[in-house]
């Protein structure tokens, strides 16, 4: 197939087109060298395999008509992530995400292709899948600001008020995004779903997990935590973890996530499906920073206490439904993937 890769220059762009390459696939991408992501004045980034690469905004309809001729398949990777700096980036989400997948869908349309792979994430869950003792299985409320300030970090049950037992979330567990980026890649995941439906054909979205590996950014207010975490050792200075370290995350490696698009790419059918994107093998917050300080050689990290009222506690997802119907397996450890990304290079 012949498969353009929105965001291709990108951190997971960039990698998912070197696997569609080497799988076979002719590649060619679409980026605007976001300044947020890629730094001001950015040139074609020198990682990049030779790729074809047209330098443009996803939001364009003529940049869209001539990335789009002679293409089999999309691969939207495109976005604004992170959680952002407040409720002033709000708009800038939304343009950026959703009104960038809306120009995407509608020109995809119209250039007849109708294979899609769409980049989501495992915001869309929110505070995730949770369980009282007298309740069973509930939708945690959101954590209160006085509870965060007394160091009571998980999250209570909306019945007794009783604190929470994290579970493993599945793919049929109820969306509930708690900030302004997961409700754009919700809505991402609804547009979608409708172009589907309107016009036959399959789109398949990919809950990443807590992506990391070669190529991330370093330390922007945007950049996810493993990023902040590698950026502050590279500098010398021991990494700060928010709350008390104790979060439980999904991390999985950029190269699996490479391969997961490869598979979904292969999937047939019609319609919308989902998947978690995850290894299935849940780490701490404070793991992490502890295991990428002690490969380095750098200072321990330093527990603060410190929060963000956007930032949801344990998120730990099931990896079934991807391995039952996508065939893919997350194949890097933790342990061999922390080692690489404690010394590979960091985007500037």
């Amino acid at each position: 197939m012949r498969v353009l890769v929105t965001g291709g220059a990108g951190f997971i762009g960039s990698h998912a087109a070197d696997l569609l390459a080497r799988s076979g696939h002719e590649v060619r991408l679409l980026d605007s060298l976001l300044a947020a992501a890629h730094g001001d004045g950015a040139a074609r980034p020198g990682y990049l395999d030779d790729h074809e690469l047209l330098v443009g905004d996803v939001r364009d309809p003529d940049m869209l008509d001539r990335a789009l001729r002679g293409v089999d398949a999309v691969c939207h990777q495109a976005a604004m992530v992170g959680l952002g700096v407040g409720v002033s980036d709000m708009p800038d989400y939304v343009s950026h995400n959703d009104l960038g997948a809306a120009a995407l869908l509608a020109a995809m349309a119209r250039a007849d292709v109708g294979r899609l792979v769409l980049a989501s994430s495992m915001v869309v869950y929110g505070e995730g899948r949770y369980s009282c003792a007298r309740h069973g299985v509930v939708r945690s409320r959101p954590r209160s600001p006085d509870d965060l300030r007394g160091g009571i970090f998980d999250p209570r049950c909306p019945h007794c008020d009783g604190l929470l037992e994290p579970g493993t979330v599945p793919e049929d567990t109820p969306t509930d995004p708690r900030n302004t980026y997961a409700a754009t890649k919700l809505a991402q995941e609804h547009l979608a779903a409708a172009w589907a439906r309107d016009t036959g054909g399959l789109a398949v979205a990919l809950r990443y997990h807590n992506v990391y590996g070669p190529r991330m950014p370093r330390d922007t207010p945007y950049a996810g935590v493993a990023s902040i975490f590698r950026s502050a050792l590279a500098r010398g200075e021991a990494p700060r973890v928010f709350e008390d370290g104790a979060q439980r995350r999904d991390f999985v490696h950029v190269r699996d996530v490479a391969a997961a698009n490869v598979a979904a790419l292969a999937r047939d059918g019609s319609g919308f499906e989902a998947y978690n994107v995850c290894s299935g093998q849940p780490h701490t917050i404070g793991d992490m920073a502890g295991t990428l300080a002690g490969i380095a050689h750098g200072p321990d990290p330093v527990v603060t206490g410190q929060f963000r009222l956007g930032d949801v506690r344990h998120v730990v997802a099931s990896p079934k439904l991807a391995r039952d119907e996508l065939g893919f397996r997350a194949l890097i450890g933790f342990d061999e993937g922390m080692a690489e990304f404690a010394t590979a290079p960091l985007r500037d």
